[in-house]
């Protein structure tokens, strides 16, 4: 297939990070094929041709959606067009199900064969998608163990391929090496700041967290607070939540989110995909998330699961704190840091209930996943 298209849509930087390693496997397997449609940096630098950037489709919340819908609506339209008046041998849309399944959906309609990499959370909420999902996909790819059983007998094949990060990260990370290769200094306790990978995300977020690490500072529980930015329209962002805490010890950085959860003591995250890496980092972690308050009224009611965080979701318990909405603040965040950090037992018994978690979730998901794609575009 030297000449044959696959295409691909990521719509934020944790799709980027999964699928850049899929990407590289299918050039290793099939070096001619052609891979291009919507990604960032990371599936770029894999051979992608960004017909679109995937920041461009980063939204948070149905405010933020509102606002965003006809720039978003007329990207997936021209994108629809170009698909089918150059047909992929196979579409692969990478997680972002509310951009992904309805253009999945016209996609194989038009008799395009449809892969999706990361199976939407049907087992936490919105589970009306199951039906849009029997009519947008071929092959579901599961990052989860539990959820090929979700698919059975609904007509779409699903296969489990492991969790990209996994593979990635290392099962023991070296925090004194991710410290020299950040330029960090070694001694002390570092805490890693993550209000998440869209505008709206850190706009909520930020100030909440600087706030929680302003008071960790001041009770001589951190000694430096690191933040690494997603992509460089952040960064102001976030140095106007910073200006209000001005003596804060704050380094930002541009990018290398997985050298500063290496390197840190204890991470103040958003919720996503961050908390799995986090956890994967075996590092312990507060969970927080904020939104709108258009977004929060329109969210309530849906069927969430007890847990929102990856890692409790996963564990089927509660084993770190989620601060959502109004429970999340500068004082409840702090205070919930501040019990972790003090408390040595608990940090050794997540190390160990995370090592499990990352086991659980190490297959060679590159190879897996460009098997199944390559085998539906008859290569």
């Amino acid at each position: 297939m030297t000449s044959r298209l696959l295409a691909f849509v990521a719509g934020e930087a944790s799709g980027d990070v999964l699928a850049a390693h899929v990407l590289r496997a299918i050039r290793g397997r099939a070096p001619g094929v052609r891979l291009a449609g919507i990604g960032g940096a990371q599936m770029q630098a894999a051979g992608l041709q960004a017909w679109w950037p995937s920041e461009r489709l980063a939204v948070n919340g149905y405010a933020d959606v509102l606002a965003r819908l006809p720039e978003l609506l007329w990207i997936r339209r021209r994108l629809r067009q170009r698909l089918l008046a150059e047909p992929p041998a196979v579409f692969v849309g990478v997680d972002a199900p509310d951009f992904n399944l309805q253009l999945e959906r016209r996609l194989r309609q038009a008799g395009i064969a449809v892969a999706h990499m990361v199976s939407p959370s049907i087992w936490a909420w919105r589970r009306e998608r199951i039906d849009l999902i029997r009519q947008a996909v071929d092959h579901m790819l599961c990052v989860f163990p539990f959820e090929p059983a979700l698919y059975a007998g609904t007509g779409v094949k699903a296969t489990y391929i492991g969790h990209p990060l996994a593979e990635v990260i290392a099962l023991e990370p070296d925090r004194a090496a991710a410290r020299r290769a950040l330029g960090l200094a070694e001694p002390g306790r570092m805490l890693a700041v993550l209000p998440g990978s869209r505008r709206a995300e850190v706009r909520h977020l930020t100030a909440a967290f600087l706030g929680a690490a302003q008071q960790l500072v001041r009770r001589r529980q951190v000694d430096a607070v690191v933040v690494p930015l997603a992509h460089d329209t952040l960064k102001p962002l976030v140095q106007q939540a910073a200006a209000a805490f001005p003596d804060l010890p704050l380094t930002l950085i541009d990018g290398q989110s997985h050298a500063v959860l290496a390197a840190c003591d204890l991470a103040l995250v958003a919720s996503g995909t961050a908390t799995l890496e986090c956890a994967l980092f075996k590092r312990p972690m507060v969970i927080g998330y904020r939104m709108s308050p258009l977004s929060w009224r329109l969210m309530q009611g849906k069927n969430y699961l007890p847990d929102v965080g990856l890692p409790n979701i996963l564990a089927g318990q509660r084993l770190v704190p989620e601060l959502l909405q109004h429970d999340c603040t500068a004082d409840t965040v702090a205070a919930a840091a501040s019990r972790l950090l003090d408390d040595a037992a608990l940090q050794q018994h997540l190390h160990e209930r995370f090592t499990a978690l990352h086991l659980t979730l190490r297959r060679d998901t590159a190879a897996l996943a460009s098997q199944v794609i390559l085998d539906m575009a008859g290569a």
